[in-house]
């Protein structure tokens, strides 16, 4: 089989490509791109594996008027940048030692060593520059069919890596067919190996958390998670049946998939410690649960908050109530956020200043939203005191 693709024809990766296979070595791309260009999805990422060993790469990059910068030199990486193009290479490699979170590794020439260390079948594929693709493990079959499978062992590839067990479910959610079910043995495997999250970073948990609840339905993949314990090890008190009811509302009312929506969705204790959550997510979550959980109408929501964030909280909010969305959603939506507020702060000074006149402020801001937007700045002013 033999792949099409435009980043193939690049000049970053013709020119790495070249470079490395006219100074005699293998030079193959491998894993998501490879993956990705088969199933006729999205390329992000470029990652090329090669039997030249670190400095043979950045040698022959230098030489050939590429870029190459050291970021994992002492595991066998080397990104090449050319023309603001990225292609991370790496040696192949074979395990020596693993504890769960790191490899020992011994750098090796035969491309089914390297293939035999990865974590599932489809991403155990490569091609090489003209786009031949090259199976070692016979994932090909796999990935044509959507399946998602551990390379060998299942109980082995995750205690080799415990993030492998949030991986599976990942890439279920985004690769594997949905309606085929999640492989047995990796479910069983996975929930057997459950405690070894323990030993993973709060931050790589997270990560993967957010790229696994920003597929179009991580509906199953989530379910499975509580099924076997991994949600439960995962964020402690999550519910899972709350997602899968956003989803649904999600597309009935055209919301774009969102992790902190629906990471609020799911509920759980110290979630923004447990996923180490930036401050910007922990105040978008806490913003959409709060207005979700709240009193206001959805135009109140659609003025404070825009169109898009405003349908997300009204399913939300309807996934958490077990309710549907609210009729005359989309006219409320509108009125919200074509709404002006036409008081401001100058028009109260000088009589209000400081605290006082951030309360009178907001006091008015309170009877024009009670009033569906009515009042104007007139009949705002001439309110009393309260």
């Amino acid at each position: 089989m033999r792949i099409e693709a435009d980043w193939l024809a690049s000049p970053a990766a013709d020119s790495l490509t070249s470079a490395l296979e006219r100074a005699g070595h293998r030079a193959l791309f491998v894993g998501g791109c490879v993956r990705n260009a088969l199933l006729g999805t999205p390329v992000t990422d470029l990652d090329l594996a090669t039997d030249a060993v670190p400095h043979d790469v950045m040698h022959i990059a230098d030489a050939a008027g590429l870029k190459p910068v050291p970021t994992g030199i002492e595991h066998g990486t080397v990104t090449v940048v050319h023309e603001g193009v990225p292609i991370e290479v790496t040696t192949f490699r074979a395990d020596v030692e693993t504890d769960g979170r790191h490899a020992t590794v011994r750098f090796s020439h035969d491309v089914a060593e390297d293939a035999a260390r990865r974590d599932f079948t489809m991403n155990a594929l490569y091609c090489d520059g003209k786009g031949e693709v090259i199976d070692p493990l016979g994932g090909l079959p796999d990935l044509l069919a959507r399946r998602l499978r551990f390379v060998g062992n299942p109980v082995r590839r995750v205690r080799e890596d415990y993030l492998r067990i949030l991986r599976f479910f990942r890439f279920h959610a985004w690769y594997a067919d949905p309606d085929g079910g999640l492989d047995t043995e990796g479910l069983a495997a996975c929930a057997a190996e459950a405690d070894g999250l323990t030993q993973i970073s709060a931050e790589r948990i997270g990560a993967e958390m957010k790229k696994l609840l920003s597929a179009p339905d991580p509906g199953p993949a989530v379910a499975a998670m509580g099924q076997t314990g991994v949600l439960a090890q995962t964020l402690p008190g999550a519910d899972a049946m709350a997602l899968s009811r956003l989803i649904a509302l999600e597309a009935e009312a055209g919301v774009l998939p969102r992790a902190m929506v629906r990471l609020a969705a799911l509920g759980g204790t110290e979630v923004d410690r447990r996923l180490r959550l930036s401050r910007a997510e922990t105040r978008e979550r806490e913003t959409l649960l709060g207005a979700a959980t709240g009193l206001q109408g959805a135009a109140e929501i659609g003025w404070r908050l825009g169109s898009d964030r405003a349908r997300a909280v009204l399913a939300l909010r309807a996934a958490l109530t077990c309710a549907p969305l609210p009729e005359g959603m989309e006219k409320a939506i509108s009125e919200g956020v074509s709404a002006t507020f036409p008081v401001r702060a100058k028009d109260l000074m000088p009589a209000y200043q400081g605290a006082d006149l951030g309360r009178r402020l907001t006091a008015l801001e309170r009877a024009w939203v009670a009033s569906g937007f009515a009042m104007t700045r007139a009949d705002l002013l001439a309110l009393p005191d309260i």
